[in-house]
């Protein structure tokens, strides 16, 4: 998403709990003579880092008009291990993406100016996972994961209601099946199975629907949830 956003002539903040990886990933980026891409420290588990990150890069790169929030901290226990404390650390991961969307909307009114707010979801915010899918190999989709992105698609409406007055659009991309390398070939396979296209997403897939919320081509479109799945919530 971020090179999406780079090759379309935007100059990126690419942030990261370690700064030697968001300034990596940020000198990667493909950018013309007018861009310019910066690597910010930034853990959305940590409010202090939030505000400290998001003043850092407003220094640094002058002003912000678009935010893309995907920050994880991730889960990896089952509905039968999982605790009361890991199931609510997991929901810690709501508050970042709401604290970041705040400073993106407080900055841009300061200065009178659009804003646009993108929060990524996920396809299972919305449907239930399929268990058979992971039986045997893996875990089954964490059932905080399924209440934290089924939190962060409705966060989306409830912003774009209150923040709409103030000119600044938030809107939810939320992506279906688009596994790592590291998943294993069956598990792949799984899951390709179960999207009536028959396949996995690939990551370029996302640089389409990322630049449509972005820019002026949805400038009339706010409180939305973007489905990028391979028609895997249409069944």
């Amino acid at each position: 998403m971020s090179r999406a956003l780079a090759e379309a002539g935007a100059s990126v903040v690419v942030t990261s709990r370690r700064l030697a990886e968001a300034e990596r990933i940020a000198s990667e980026l493909p950018q013309d003579r007018a861009a310019r891409h910066l690597g910010v420290e930034l853990d959305h588990m940590s409010e202090a880092s939030i505000a400290d990150g998001f003043a850092n890069a407003i220094s640094r790169a002058g002003q912000i008009d678009v935010l893309v929030a995907n920050g994880h901290e991730g889960l990896s226990r089952n509905w039968t291990e999982v605790t009361g404390e890991e199931f609510t650390r997991q929901l810690q991961n709501a508050a970042g993406y709401f604290l970041l969307a705040r400073h993106l909307r407080n900055h841009v009114v300061a200065r009178g100016a659009d804003g646009t707010v993108i929060l990524v979801g996920s396809m299972y915010g919305v449907v239930g996972s399929y268990p058979s899918v992971y039986d045997g190999l893996t875990i089954v989709s964490p059932a905080a994961y399924h209440a934290l992105k089924g939190g962060i698609v409705h966060l989306t409406r409830h912003l774009a209601v209150l923040w709409a007055k103030d000119r600044v659009r938030v809107n939810c991309l939320s992506p279906g099946a688009f596994p790592p390398e590291r998943v294993s070939p069956e598990l792949r396979d799984r899951l390709a199975a179960r999207a009536p296209m028959g396949r996995l997403g690939n990551p370029d897939e996302l640089k389409g629907p990322i630049l449509f919320l972005a820019s002026a081509a949805s400038s009339y479109m706010t409180g939305q949830n973007l489905l990028i799945d391979g028609g895997w919530t249409a069944w």
